[in-house]
């Protein structure tokens, strides 16, 4: 079969990101169409050793497309991936149908197998970026000593927030140098020199979405019976997000044997040397595919507990990246091609 595959949101960062990864990988697509809003019509993109001319979402006949990869924010997600989905599987970036009962959330590390559930809706859903490098660290050692509580710091980079936030924290950090005044568009208070404990909208119980968004997510890609607990950040750095994770095991497990497992498993790549410097930062991880984990210690503070600081490109793994390892399971399954009827 031939493949034609849609990047919607092709112009943002993660969607220039996915055009890039799937250059990279060398994705089977016989024909990739670039889409966007209507205002970056005929805007370039490359694509490997291509250069791709955006087309408006409105305009766009999807009745050619095998699969799209949707990466245009919640609302507009909304309201044109169901309409999508009636040709084309839809991987979906946005938080918009990743607690759908129908719609499977897959991390292709840790649950690889939820991908055959797509055809509900012909919907698939991307994780929430946090939540993809922090599953990608447990699961090994889940599936070996069975985790009963987790309590995660984020360590968040702008670019999660996109663009106009990296835009805002390079002006802030270029005014902080040359005595203008700093001024903050993108965030509630100035970010440049500062933490910020406030990522997204806050619920009721105090708790903010994006901390909610981790808890209801880990639960559904890796188990619902683990109890979660989240604090998430946004500090100062441009890409790739860090979390110091603090897990509560069933069955004893030492940080030797929990540095084993995460050195075989898939995704992951282990730098703990304990020394200077014997770790991984967010700068060190910007563009890389891996799930980097450090400073993997016991917790004597609860019965087998255990420490690590994990650290992942968030443009990438926590986004584009894992948005073409779906496509690649979708391919290598050969579960692309049955085009469902149009309502």
């Amino acid at each position: 079969m031939t493949l034609h595959v849609a990047v919607v949101g092709a112009t943002g960062n993660v969607g220039r990101e996915i055009l890039d990864i799937m250059a990279e990988r060398g994705f089977p697509a016989d024909r990739v169409t670039a889409v966007a809003s209507r205002r970056s019509q005929g805007t370039e993109v490359s694509f490997g050793d291509a250069t791709l001319k955006c087309e408006a979402l409105e305009t766009v006949d999807f009745s050619s497309v095998d699969l799209c990869l949707m990466s245009a924010g919640g609302d507009v997600s909304r309201e044109w991936t169901p309409r999508i989905a009636r040709h084309a599987v839809v991987i979906d970036n946005s938080s918009a149908f990743r607690m759908d009962p129908d719609v499977p959330l897959v991390v292709p590390e840790v649950n690889a197998d939820a991908v055959e559930r797509f055809r509900a809706k012909n919907i698939i859903a991307n994780p929430n970026c946090s939540t993809a490098q922090l599953v990608v660290a447990l699961k090994p050692i889940h599936d070996r000593a069975r985790i009963r509580r987790v309590v995660v710091a984020t360590y968040q980079s702008v670019s999660g927030a996109g663009k106009a936030a990296m835009d805002d924290l390079f002006a802030q950090t270029r005014a902080v140098f040359v005595s203008d005044t700093v001024e903050s568009k993108a965030f509630p208070k100035r970010m440049a020199f500062n933490v910020i404990p406030h990522i997204d909208t806050f619920m009721e119980d105090g708790t903010t979405k994006e901390e909610w968004k981790m808890v209801v997510e880990t639960k559904k890609i890796l188990d619902p019976k683990i109890l979660v607990h989240a604090t998430c950040v946004r500090v100062p750095t441009f890409i790739s997000h860090a979390e110091a994770v603090n897990v509560e095991l069933e069955e004893p497990l030492s940080a030797e044997e929990a540095r084993d497992l995460l050195r075989e498993a898939p995704g992951c790549l282990v730098v703990d040397k304990r020394e200077p410097g014997g770790y991984v930062t967010p700068y060190e991880a910007a563009g890389e595919d891996a799930t980097y984990i450090s400073r993997i210690r016991e917790d004597p503070t609860v019965e087998n507990g255990l420490a690590m600081w994990v650290v992942a490109d968030n443009l990438r793994k926590g986004a584009a990246l894992n948005a073409v390892q779906i496509a690649e399971l979708l391919v290598n399954r050969k579960l692309l091609g049955a085009r469902p009827r149009a309502a």
